[in-house]
């Protein structure tokens, strides 16, 4: 019989630019400057399964809808998406190509 282990998570996952991720490399959980990459990160580390969205909302104070908005971005748009000032620019259009 094969036994599984609880909260089985890898001890590293790969990056958006293809470097290894582990805990002790994500942002650290005081940070309040979201730059592309590092959000980027966090997504990955979720997309990964080293952390859950509830651990990730837990340890950087965020929602589970900006997490999820950053999800989306980077869905629809890879990191670039990712981009405050490209954010309106990219659902607008998104939203376009939904109607064709």
């Amino acid at each position: 019989m094969i036994e599984q282990q609880e909260n089985c998570r890898p001890a590293k996952v790969i990056g958006p630019l293809g470097e290894p991720l582990t805990l002790d490399s994500l942002p650290p959980s005081n940070t309040t400057r979201w730059v592309v990459r590092r959000k980027a990160e966090v997504v990955a580390a979720v997309n990964g399964g080293l952390l859950s969205v509830d651990d990730v909302c837990a340890r950087y104070g965020l929602t589970v809808e900006e997490f999820a908005g950053w999800q989306r971005a980077i869905d629809r748009s890879g990191m670039p998406g990712l981009r405050v000032t490209r954010i309106q620019h990219y659902k607008t259009l998104y939203e376009r190509q939904q109607k064709f």
